[in-house]
């Protein structure tokens, strides 16, 4: 991989994981909810499962995907209909979280992590990266050099929609901002299924 194609690669890496989509949603809502510190497992487990599901399209599963469409479409409507739970859960929260509290949490690492596998926009975005960037001559280290630019990049960028939360937090503390904020959080999340279901 050339130098100007890595920047190339880091630049996709940037605008993919920095914009809007259900991961950072989600951490803009924990960030509000729950304040940065206990958000920071969210981050590290959506960073991490993209890693492993970058690697594992990157070594083929996304072959097995395009042979195997009921696979796929499986695939879509579990990631849906998990979204969807997600979703409802934010609207439905209506207290700003501190760290005793017990009934509330925010998303475990492993939660983020597998939520990879059935985020539509992180598998776009792990299959369209392979396609452009990857060197068939080259499969292992141009899949490396994937995976070395999208974690670079993805944590702090995720780290960015948490820690926009946190400062919201106090504009938020009053009970009726709060409640409307999750309702539309929720609402935005559960839009993010649009793209899936053209």
């Amino acid at each position: 991989m050339t130098l100007d194609a890595f920047l190339a690669l880091l630049v996709y890496a940037f605008v993919t994981s920095i914009t809007p989509g259900p991961n950072n949603l989600m951490l803009l809502a924990s960030g509000v909810n729950f304040g940065l510190v206990r958000t920071i497992p969210h981050m590290l487990g959506i960073s991490m499962g993209f890693l492993v599901l970058l690697l594992a399209v990157g070594f083929g599963l996304g072959a097995v995907l395009t042979a195997f469409p009921a696979l796929h479409a499986g695939l879509k409507i579990a990631g849906g209909a998990y979204l969807l739970y997600l979703a409802w859960k934010i609207a439905m929260s209506r207290s700003l979280s501190s760290k005793g509290e017990t009934e509330a949490r925010p998303m475990r690492f492993i939660e983020a992590a597998a939520f990879q596998c059935v985020n539509a926009k992180a598998w776009v975005m792990a299959i369209t990266a392979m396609a452009v960037y990857s060197n068939p001559g080259h499969a292992f280290l141009s899949v490396a050099l994937i995976a070395i630019a999208f974690t670079v990049v993805n944590l702090p960028s995720v780290s960015v929609w948490a820690g926009f939360g946190t400062v919201l937090r106090g504009f938020l503390s009053d009970p009726v901002r709060l409640k409307w904020f999750n309702i539309a959080m929720g609402v935005l999340l559960a839009a993010t299924l649009w793209p899936m279901l053209k």
